[in-house]
């Protein structure tokens, strides 16, 4: 594994490494950042005592020739810094090689034939892919397609030891099937009305399970009816355009209150809306994680679902979903036929739904929303499909509404797809950390575009006895279409569908 030495860093424009507003300080002799801020809590067993018994690591080179990351992408890194005050992981631990420019230089090395050790997976994995680093970067490198590669690699090659094997294959075997999920649902509704959740947690039960079972059971929102959507929503008044929705997984099972508003407001705006019946994941859990095979038949089935409608656009309320779609041209470039051409057509369409809002322009009506929100980017929105403007302007143009920044816009929440689940500690530091930033705001409601993150700041709120209204962009914008009070949207922010529960704390 090559050693990097640390640049100096540059302090610029949202890479400002500036701590959020009541970040803790540290104490006089512990421990700090180069930023100054506290080494997360987590950073021992995070970067030390790499060993990792149970890692199945190959004898000689860890990339074999199938598409393996490309070197002349590693070779733009120049080192220099930008980087990292953007980088979660580097944020918390101040460890260099638990950054973008250290996990390219582990790439690099691999590119050159050398093996791997526990040590360099740990890094590899350690990375949250929410792609800050790609913003920052001054040089253009595209990492997100080196780190997209690198893990397809590990995973044909490495062979993790069986509680992450076991884990890993729950999480892969349950959350991109939307049959699956109903049934967790339709269960979870059933734990929830008879308050298991309190008992068990009264009880004692639920600190003593597996970390990853306890970041679920936490993570879990409140389940209400989840209707189903009509195949074919008609426009109010004239037609404007025709769109085709991508419901989702998560989102469809756990958030169905979004996918109606999001249908309501398209609508609203002169949208037909169509459905298309059989669309399934689109493989963006797959692909993060690197089964890249899995991911490639997830993307054809998407392919075909949503070509066997007429839409002018494919619209996207889930940010991650939103990101992993625009790169199909990337992900099916080598498949046999006609799959490049056919994914890049259908990547050509995609529109988050704030981004096709904003190109059509407005014709309903807002009505007035008296309160103070702020906005918390979603990684895959703001730095994997540059869409950032457009959800503020949305928000900004409601009459009474006040839009406020939170410190570190460009900082992960620690959601980052199932990450919060397969790394649940440092997902927590940075939970905690957000949600610092959002109350810093003294806004009444924070407003994001991604279901995990949704999930991942609410509980963070929760956890600190700060519960606070948490509600989808699409969710305020179909609140001031319809003249729904701000009471009653602040009130099922708080505790309607889709929103935290509140434990009982055990002994």
């Amino acid at each position: 594994m090559p050693a990097a030495t640390p640049d100096p860093v540059p302090v610029h424009g949202s890479g400002d490494p500036t701590p959020a507003p009541d970040t803790p300080v540290p104490p006089c002799g512990a421990r700090v950042t180069p930023y100054g801020g506290p080494v997360a809590p987590g950073a021992d067993r995070a970067t030390v005592g790499l060993g990792m018994p149970g890692f199945g690591m190959p004898d000689g080179p860890v990339f074999d020739g199938q598409r393996p990351p490309d070197a002349a992408l590693a070779g733009d890194c120049v080192h220099c810094g930008f980087c990292l005050p953007t980088c979660p992981t580097y944020v918390l631990w101040g460890e260099e090689m638990d950054s973008p420019r250290g996990r390219i230089d582990l790439i690099k090395s691999g590119l050159q034939g050398e093996a791997f050790d526990a040590g360099s997976v740990r890094h590899l994995d350690q990375c949250l892919g929410c792609m800050a680093c790609v913003t920052a970067c001054p040089s253009g490198v595209q990492y997100d397609k080196l780190i997209g590669a690198t893990r397809a690699q590990l995973e044909r090659h490495v062979t993790r030891p069986r509680a992450a094997r076991l884990q890993r294959a729950a999480v892969h075997g349950l959350f991109p099937y939307p049959r699956r999920l109903k049934v967790v649902r339709a269960l979870l509704r059933a734990y929830q009305a008879g308050r298991l959740g309190n008992l068990l947690a009264r009880a004692g039960i639920l600190r003593r399970l597996p970390a990853s079972l306890q970041a679920m059971e936490a993570l879990a929102p409140k389940l209400g009816p989840a209707p189903r959507l009509p195949a074919r929503t008609p426009a109010a008044g004239t037609r404007r355009r025709t769109v085709a929705l991508l419901t989702g997984c998560v989102q469809g099972a756990f958030f169905p209150d979004v996918n109606a508003a999001t249908v309501r407001v398209l609508a609203a705006e002169g949208c037909d809306v169509v459905v298309p019946r059989g669309q399934g994941c689109c493989g963006a859990l797959s692909a993060h994680a690197g089964r890249e095979g899995e991911a490639l038949d997830f993307a054809r089935r998407i392919i075909e679902a949503f070509e066997a409608v007429r839409a002018d656009a494919i619209v996207v309320n889930a940010a991650g979903c939103g990101s992993h779609l625009k790169e199909y041209a990337h992900l099916l470039r080598d498949e046999p036929g006609d799959w490049g051409e056919r994914a890049a057509a259908l990547a050509a369409r995609v529109r988050d739904v704030t981004e096709l809002l904003d190109e059509i322009g407005p014709v309903a009506p807002r009505h007035p929303l008296p309160i103070t929100v702020a906005y918390q980017d979603a990684c895959h929105l703001a730095h994997a499909q540059g869409v950032r403007a457009q959800p503020r302007g949305l928000l900004a143009a409601i009459p009474g509404l006040t839009l406020r920044q939170p410190a570190e816009p460009e900082l992960c929440c620690g959601s980052a797809g199932t990450y919060n689940l397969l790394h649940p500690e440092p997902a927590a530091e940075l939970g905690a950390r957000k949600a610092r930033a959002v109350l810093a705001t003294g806004a009444q409601a924070m407003v994001t575009a991604n279901p995990g993150c949704w999930m991942q700041v609410g509980t963070a709120l929760a956890r600190m006895g700060r519960r606070m209204p948490v509600a989808h962009t699409v969710q305020v914008l179909d609140a001031s279409i319809r003249g729904v009070p701000a009471d009653q949207l602040l009130a099922d922010a708080l505790d309607g569908p889709g929103t935290t529960i509140t434990r009982t704390a055990g002994p």
